[in-house]
């Protein structure tokens, strides 16, 4: 008895030892918080939600209500101005509108990727995602030797070759729309257009078919699944600590794996091929195995390395472009006097040949205008961000090293002192004699981290584009949403609903 007596006797010690240090830490730091309030208000921003959490919650209460947060960061720059003060806990970000301060952070390499947002996607509730892969390397160096060797694989001279193979897999989408438009059938464009990229870089950058317009397969859900985990990884910090939201968390861990898994699978086989002495492609697939530089013995953070790869590009690849493939058909279906002329162009320029070439990309001007109106309005991957370790001044105003800048071309590109009437879909704002946008237009970033397959994004959106207006008229069916999803990239919330039916030329 006088054992227990002891033992409960500690047991008390302890715990009240404890809630003193815990006490003693909590205030400690509160008054870190109080100190980084004090460094950083001056810089304009909406209040905060309360000390602790700042804006957090505001982050909590858009993602339940289900609206766009970009289209408060629209909002809030808008009222506050071009550098506007976000507090998260103990993070200062700035949403930053200003082109000057924007062409200095982007343009320049020493500005490197925050540690807050990227660190999220390293892994997603404990099971690793994009780790450091192109995307999310914060090392320059580590960065720099990755770009180095992935540039062969967007080459000009490589992105040329690869038309035969967006002209095939796009028949494949103009043999689907034919059945849909020969039984009159309503039909949602975006899962159809996400089977297209996926079949696409599946079979350019792995050389793997997929034939997803034939055949089911589990890779459209398991994106989309840690898409959604992203979002709520990186906007709330106790997501994954919530019992009610166990069952999707593991649904998220169990897609991390499937991707994952599956990149190992076609890169072992990849390998398997060059120690055969097997011809194999350029492709990205090659220089991921490349980029390892161990193709004999590997560590298992070698094979790791080469899966973050495999994970950013198969999703990069893909998601980004159907969903601006779907907003494009979107806003020309609400645009009868702007899909007529893009129509004309393309018959002037294709006319009723079925694989169109790499020079016939570049002569589909209003296309291309299309595409970056699209982009303006609809940037899929919205925001990038930078750390500023240094003190420095934004279009007036001092700002203390040591914090977060977002740059979204959402907020930009919807901001009237950039762009007139700007959500009006208006393509000629991209009209080869209009004055270029200056440092506030970027759906694909700035700089040297700017997207590495920006160009082989445009050529696959323009092949597409083109086979759909050269065979098909389509009109928007009447009464559906024209909302944005907000789901780590944007997609329409809709699927966007046609009408789909033969075109007899010219008409």
């Amino acid at each position: 008895m006088a054992v227990v007596q002891i033992l409960l006797g500690w047991i008390a010690h302890i715990l009240f030892y404890l809630f003193i240090v815990a006490v003693v830490a909590f205030l400690g730091y509160c008054l870190y918080l109080r100190h980084i309030h004090m460094k950083y208000d001056h810089i304009p921003g909406p209040p905060r939600d309360s000390f602790l959490f700042g804006h957090a919650t505001m982050f909590l209460r858009e993602m339940k209500s289900g609206r766009v947060i970009h289209d408060k960061f629209l909002e809030w720059a808008e009222i506050y101005g071009p550098v506007c003060r976000i507090n998260f806990l103990h993070h200062v970000m700035l949403q930053v509108t200003c082109p000057e301060a924007t062409k200095e952070i982007m343009m320049s390499s020493k500005y490197p990727k925050d540690k807050f947002l990227y660190k999220r996607l390293f892994c997603l509730f404990g099971q690793r995602f994009l780790g450091n892969g192109l995307v999310t390397a914060q090392d320059h160096d580590m960065w720099y030797k990755q770009r180095r060797i992935m540039d062969p694989a967007f080459s000009s001279l490589f992105l040329r070759g690869l038309m035969g193979t967006f002209n095939e897999r796009a028949e494949g989408l103009m043999e689907k729309l034919t059945e849909e438009a020969d039984n009159k059938a309503e039909t949602k464009v975006l899962p159809l257009v996400n089977c297209v990229t996926l079949d696409v870089i599946a079979k350019v950058a792995f050389g793997v078919d997929l034939n997803m317009l034939k055949k089911s397969s589990p890779f459209p859900r398991a994106i989309e699944t840690c898409l959604k985990g992203m979002i709520f990884n990186i906007r709330d910090r106790f997501y994954e600590f919530n019992p009610a939201n166990r069952k999707f968390v593991n649904e998220v861990r169990e897609a991390c794996k499937l991707l994952r898994s599956t990149g190992a699978e076609w890169i072992n086989a990849r390998k398997t091929a060059i120690e055969k002495g097997e011809d194999v492609p350029k492709d990205i697939l090659t220089q991921i195995i490349k980029s390892a530089g161990k193709e004999d013995s590997m560590t298992k953070e070698d094979e790791e390395f080469m899966l973050d790869n495999f994970v950013t590009f198969f999703i990069a690849g893909q998601e980004t472009t159907a969903n601006t493939l779907a907003f494009c058909i979107m806003e020309l279906g609400r645009h009868p006097d702007i899909l007529k002329k893009v129509k004309k162009e393309v018959d002037d320029v294709i006319g009723m040949k079925q694989d169109i070439s790499y020079d016939d990309l570049g002569n589909l001007i209003h296309l291309s205008q299309v595409l970056k109106e699209t982009l303006r309005l609809y940037p899929t991957a919205p925001v990038t961000s930078r750390e500023v370790h240094e003190d420095m001044v934004m279009d007036g105003i001092h700002i203390p090293g040591g914090v977060i800048c977002m740059f979204s071309s959402y907020v930009c590109g919807r901001m009237d002192k950039f762009f007139k009437d700007p959500l009006i879909f208006d393509p000629d704002r991209f009209h080869p004699d209009a004055p270029k946008p200056y440092y506030c237009y970027y759906p694909f970033a700035l700089g040297p981290r700017s997207c590495l397959g920006q160009n082989f994004a445009q050529m696959e959106f323009k092949v597409v584009m083109a086979k759909l207006l050269q065979r098909f008229n389509f009109t928007l069916t009447p009464g559906q949403t024209f909302d944005i999803e907000d789901s780590g990239t944007l997609r329409p919330k809709g699927g966007v609903m046609c009408s789909l039916q033969h075109r007899s030329h010219r008409d």
